[in-house]
């Protein structure tokens, strides 16, 4: 059977389901259609320049009218979202597009948009990304990063994919690109470590490069407290053999890699660690372990951590790996290269970090030594103990193709050895990949399942706080589909700590914070980790809602951002107000536009939560779209009809959590929906089933985690709540049907009840 593309390019058109996309299509663009392609959905589109060269820019068409989402590299290290709605507005470094296309006069379509996405991609040497001119022409560059890896053309350089739900057709292109290449694999397919799943503390802002091992203990012990125990930590920069064959201009200011100068000598733990138990070591009859292992096993057995990762960058250090002699790094054949990075990121942000090594040089180990590297290195942590390792400083191995067959070819080395070395070494996948936004590593990551979401948290400068918010919300909807996206640390103790912990507590992502030893915030930790050391986590990665993915919610002045997620038996809709800050194409960096961006209102669906009847027991098609939601902030419950809207309204760096239960019927005079542990920033989290007339009675049967005030819509009051078969008292409010009951805390670690709600 012949089956009809509906991605076309003809006549100067690009169209998508018949409708326009963009318009002038040079003669030398051409699309394709393949078994990779989805066949009907999606399709290739190439080019031909007729000359050989490194670097290519083609146009592709006109871009008009038509709103988008672009997801672009502000800087070499990160991305961050920007909305349009003409090629003008299109970004350098663009790696992702979302648009919009509305239906014409005469569709006949219900006036339902098409939405497109557009992924640039890897075709064998030379990797693609969009940008857009002055005369709204939007481009597409390919390079190699290697002046003698040459093409004339690109014939899959960006894929495209139509379909009717924004969300779904994300994953439906992302997967068509994975059959295709065959290089990478969807998060789906790999395998979450289990840290996620615990409260952890980062070393970093607490010490940062002046970490200890005593100052380690200090921390966990000052959390634990408290009552917020960390399960699993960050040994962050600051515990490796460094050292410095240039030293940095002192009067030049480095806002990160402070360290960028100095080079690895060793991979093993510096001084610091190792004469701390020195002493101790010494009266010992045996050999005694190293300071990294000692330290690794006390934090184990004393502190209850499950899970230890250490920091390293993907080239040893910031400055690399040193090429001195004498120092046994000899063997991994480091020599000094200068990077060159992109005119597409140099155009956006130029970096002082990319600057200064371009000058004084980079120790890399050679692509054929790096699994030796990365095996030894890992092999070595291992045996102390260590379960995993943050990867850091990541795009830098794309400056560094000349001489290597080109970015794409170095860059894919190091990754397959990488993930090669952790494979052997972790076997919980035991890998965070951070200042890693290039498509280069994306596609080419068939095992790593944890990838930092956007730029640090940055605790001293006040503009950042909703610019990351964000941002992480947007390079969600792209990163998500590789790898479960890291939010970064926050501060518990800080004056946006909440605003923080309310995104992290729904954005599906792991939950941990930098507090010194001593600066907490109990009251919010309380909120966020249960007393076992275990958090409430979301299923899915959170993803701005339908109506905010093309309006912008840091520099409108008007739209509240929504982050929606779904929970086992609920979903979860977050709104912040992200308004006054973001980062300028003029000045070329993140600033402050608008200082008091004041108050907005909005609203809030049971529809925001995009997949809600996906949920336990609604995916029959049996719920009829009515809901209750429980305001978080507010501690209201409120019934909604099928359609039905709830304002609110946020002031500057303000924000609400709103949990969304299905209402679902007991009896023919009785409904119900489960909420969650109401203190709970995501309350919804603690409930794992919900069964309904279960054991041949009129009731609900739930099994749920945690301690504390356990509330569920009822809309009549129950006859006796029981848990785990022994009567218990509850409270019941008749004026909103909030059944409350008190959950104790038993001794153990994720401890699980059944509710039985008899009606």
């Amino acid at each position: 059977m012949t089956v009809t593309p509906r991605i076309t390019v003809s006549d100067g058109r690009l169209e998508a389901r018949g409708r326009t996309v963009l318009s002038g299509v040079p003669d030398n663009v051409a699309a394709a259609h393949g078994s990779g392609a989805g066949l009907v959905d999606g399709a290739f589109v190439g080019a031909n320049a007729g000359e050989a060269k490194s670097h290519h820019v083609f146009t592709l068409g006109t871009l008009r009218d038509c709103r988008f989402l672009c997801l672009f590299r502000f800087k070499l290290w990160w991305m961050t979202q920007r909305m349009g709605v003409s090629g003008r507005d299109v970004p350098l470094e663009t790696q992702f597009m979302l648009i919009e296309v509305p239906p014409a006069a005469g569709d006949g379509e219900d006036g339902e948009p098409v939405y497109v996405v557009m992924l640039p991609l890897l075709e064998g040497q030379f990797r693609a990304a969009l940008q857009g001119n002055d005369s709204d022409e939007l481009q597409i560059c390919i390079e190699s990063g290697d002046k003698a890896v040459q093409t004339e053309q690109g014939a899959h350089m960006l894929y495209i994919h139509a379909g009717d739900n924004p969300f779904d057709t994300i994953t439906a292109a992302v997967t068509a690109v994975e059959k295709h290449m065959q290089t990478f694999h969807h998060r789906e397919k790999k395998k979450v470590p289990s840290f996620l799943d615990w409260f952890g503390w980062c070393t970093w802002d607490a010490f940062y490069t002046d970490v200890t091992a005593s100052g380690v203990k200090q921390g966990l012990q000052s959390l634990s407290n408290g009552g917020a125990p960390p399960r699993f930590l960050i040994i962050d920069d600051g515990w490796q053999q460094i050292g410095s064959e240039n030293k940095p201009d002192p009067n030049v200011s480095v806002q990160e890699g402070a360290q960028f100068a100095s080079r690895l000598t060793g991979i093993k733990e510096n001084a610091k660690f190792q004469a701390n138990n020195a002493a101790e070591d010494a009266a010992d009859d045996e050999q005694a372990p190293g300071g990294l292992k000692r330290l690794v096993a006390e934090t184990k057995a004393h502190y209850g951590v499950k899970q230890v990762y250490v920091w390293h960058a993907m080239a040893g250090y910031w400055g690399g790996v040193t090429p001195s002699l004498g120092t046994g790094m000899e063997h991994y054949e480091p020599a000094l290269a200068y990077p060159v990075q992109s005119p597409g990121v140099t155009g956006n942000q130029p970096d002082i970090v990319m600057d200064s090594l371009s000058v004084i040089g980079l120790g890399l180990v050679h692509p054929r030594r790096v699994r030796d590297f990365y095996g030894e290195l890992h092999a070595y942590l291992a045996s102390c103990g260590v379960d995993g390792v943050k990867v850091d400083v990541q795009n830098i191995i794309e400056t560094l193709g000349a001489g290597h067959g080109g970015r794409v070819a170095i860059t894919r080395a190091y990754h397959r050895a990488l993930e090669a070395s952790v494979a052997r070494s972790f076997p919980d996948n035991g890998c965070i990949s951070c200042m890693c936004h290039n498509t280069d590593m994306l596609y080419s990551a068939r095992q790593t399942a944890v990838v930092r979401a956007s730029d640090d948290f940055y605790p001293h400068d006040p503009a950042s706080h909703t610019v990351h918010v964000a941002s992480v919300a947007y390079n969600t909807l792209f990163l998500g589909e590789f790898m479960q996206p890291d939010w970064d640390m926050f501060h518990s103790l800080h004056p946006a700590a909440e605003y923080h912990g309310a995104a992290r507590a729904i954005g599906g992502c792991p939950i941990y914070v930098s507090d010194k030893p001593g600066n907490h915030n109990f009251d919010l930790l309380r909120k966020i980790v249960l007393p076992d050391g275990s958090v409430l986590r979301a299923q899915l990665p959170g993803r701005p809602t339908r109506d905010c993915l093309f309006s912008d919610p840091a520099r409108d002045g008007a739209s509240l951002l929504k982050i929606w997620n779904l929970n086992k038996c609920g979903g979860v809709v977050g709104v912040f107000n992200c308004q006054g800050a973001g980062w300028c194409r003029v000045t070329k960096r993140t600033r402050v536009h608008d200082a008091a961006p004041g108050t907005l209102t909005g609203s809030v669906r049971a529809d925001d939560v995009d997949a809600i009847a996906r949920v336990a027991g609604c995916e029959d098609g049996a719920w009829d779209g009515e809901a209750v939601v429980y305001a978080h902030r507010a501690g209201e419950l409120v019934r909604l009809p099928r359609g039905a809207a709830l304002p609110v309204t946020l002031g500057t760096v303000e924000y609400e959590l709103f949990h969304v239960c299905p209402v679902r019927a007991v009896t023919l005079d009785v409904s119900f929906a489960p909420i969650g542990l109401l203190d709970m920033l995501n309350a919804g989290g603690a409930v794992e089933e919900c069964a309904v007339n279960g054991g041949g009675r009129d009731a609900v049967v739930l099994r749920v985690r945690g301690c504390g005030r356990f509330g569920a819509f009822c809309s009549r009051k129950p006859v006796k709540c029981l848990l785990d078969s022994a009567d218990v008292q509850f409270r019941y409010d008749a004026s909103t049907g909030l059944v409350a009951i008190d959950l104790p805390t038993p001794e153990q670690e994720l401890y699980r009840w059944t509710l039985e709600i008899l009606v």
